[in-house]
């Protein structure tokens, strides 16, 4: 019995052993040092409750439709963390990412307020483009010393005309701006198509984001399977950030090793399920306070799309005619989109960039050439600015760029801004 003991112990300690070695030569092999080097060893970060959880990351703003309320971490993916943009940036009082409230008021004369406008790629570009674009334009001889400065207006799922609604409110509390960038055209498209799909009006703020907000004011639309799904997400959010925890107090790199992977699995079934969430029907909210418009006609074929891109241009020429009577420039920019692109992919970056079963895939394949059509005069299409690009520009298989990618997109909205007289004199 002895003997049997311990020979398992041994095998135990060779395997534990073996399992530390092969650990720590992955690890290298990864990230070039050593996971005993505590400085440089990566941590998994926590899914905080209400931090990208449409159940309660949003309010509902009475203006604007879903909002994030003040206060909440806007932390970038760990993938897009570069050095340049990595500090945590909370949401404003009125819950847009930044670091000052508004209305912001300049402190001097030479400075150049720039408010970007859009949905999700328009608050990752004031993360990620926003330095580039302000470096651009202090460097650029034609912009006389000014001091740009960026203020975010931007939140994921807004579509026209939650821009418009947007910039006519803070226009109508004193807000200044020197020039206006907005930057959509995906949401307009893959969104307004699900709005169609589950009876709201195009123009109506997205399904994705709003059917959960009506799901917490109004009990009675949850059904037994969205319940039943709501359950698993809660589950494994907090398997996560229990594994999160483990993984990141380990000092053995073979526990890590298994703990990350772990987390990686559960994270993507966590994502599913969000995803299969937002896709349950909800029971008819007859009796919520919060009133959708029902299409306010029926529409078949291409009609879906040519409407959208028809009410997409028209709030973009009326953001360019309000700002216009007060002297302000406006720069309207076609976002790029991976479902609608000439781009040649690696198999590498296809495998993150496309999906054959996101909800979004067939309103931007679809949508994009109407959207294109329906550019209004002055605009800029961006739809192919990543074509001859070789690096990777999609860091998921929606609609969002990498750092490399948000850096592409300053530089084209730079030059842009740089050949406008409007700017230049301003």
């Amino acid at each position: 019995m002895r003997r049997a003991l311990r020979v398992v112990v041994v095998n135990v300690a060779i395997f534990c052993a073996s399992a530390e070695v092969l650990a720590l030569g992955i690890f290298y092999y990864e990230h070039g040092w050593l996971f005993y080097v505590d400085p440089y060893r990566p941590t998994i970060a926590r899914i905080e409750e209400g931090s990208g959880d449409a159940l309660t990351a949003v309010g509902l703003h009475p203006y604007f439709g879903p909002t994030h309320r003040p206060g909440i971490a806007f932390d970038l993916p760990p993938e897009l963390r570069t050095g340049e943009a990595d500090e945590g940036v909370a949401t404003n009082n009125f819950g847009f990412p930044s670091r000052v409230n508004y209305p912001f008021s300049k402190t001097s004369d030479r400075q150049f307020v720039i408010g970007i406008f859009g949905g999700s790629v328009g608050a990752y570009f004031c993360r990620l483009g926003a330095v580039r674009l302000e470096q651009a334009l202090r460097q650029s001889g034609s912009f006389n010393n000014r001091e740009p400065v960026t203020l975010c207006f931007s939140h994921e799922g807004y579509k026209q005309p939650q821009q418009l609604l947007v910039l006519n409110y803070f226009l109508s509390i004193g807000q200044p701006f020197d020039l206006v960038i907005n930057i959509d055209g995906f949401n307009e498209v893959a969104l307004g198509r699900i709005n169609d799909q589950y009876g709201w009006d195009i123009s109506m703020p997205s399904h994705e984001h709003l059917d959960a907000l009506i799901n917490v004011v109004n009990q009675a639309t949850l059904t037994p399977a969205k319940l039943e799904s709501l359950a698993r997400i809660v589950h494994d959010r907090q398997q996560l950030n229990d594994i999160a925890e483990r993984s990141n107090r380990t000092r053995l790199a073979s526990v890590e090793f298994a703990l990350r992977h772990y987390h990686d699995f559960l994270r993507r079934r966590y994502e599913q399920e969000r995803v299969r969430f937002d896709a349950l029907p909800s029971n008819p909210p007859a009796n919520s306070p919060i009133h959708v418009t029902p299409k306010v006609r029926s529409r078949t074929g291409s009609a879906v799309y040519e409407d959208i891109a028809a009410n997409w241009r028209s709030a973009s020429v009326m953001m360019q005619q309000l700002l216009a009577a007060k002297g302000i420039a406006y720069v309207h920019v076609l976002q790029p989109n991976q479902y609608y692109s000439t781009r040649a992919f690696t198999p590498a970056e296809k495998a993150t960039a496309f999906n054959d079963g996101s909800p979004f895939k067939e309103g931007a394949a679809n949508g994009y050439p109407f959207l294109e059509k329906a550019l209004e005069p002055g605009a800029l299409s961006a739809v192919h600015i990543f074509d001859t690009v070789r690096e990777s520009v999609y860091v998921d298989d929606c609609c969002h760029y990498t750092a490399a990618g948000n850096r592409l997109l300053a530089d084209f909205i730079a030059k842009a801004v740089l050949a406008d007289t409007r700017t230049a004199t301003h």
